[in-house]
């Protein structure tokens, strides 16, 4: 799905209060909370804890961490690609 078709898709599912059901998207998260959408989840809560961005995603807050820290560094240019 095109990137502005999945605002468009998140917009609407804010709208109508119904959650996402498209699991092919790559912005469909199993959290019915948040309408099954990454994006809704950050329009709805803002920036998240790692430990709530862990619950989200059905994985342990260190794991989350252990992410976060690649990032970084890929970011900051301490590792190769």
């Amino acid at each position: 799905m095109p990137r502005n078709l999945e605002f468009d898709c998140a917009s609407i599912c804010m709208k109508t209060g119904q959650k996402c059901c498209n699991k092919d998207c790559r912005q469909w998260l199993d959290y019915e909370d948040d309408l099954n959408c990454t994006l809704v989840a950050v329009r709805k809560n803002g920036k998240m804890s790692l430990r709530e961005t862990a619950n989200r995603l059905g994985v342990s807050f260190v794991r989350v961490k252990q992410i976060q820290d690649k990032a970084v560094e890929k970011l900051t240019g301490k590792i190769d690609f």
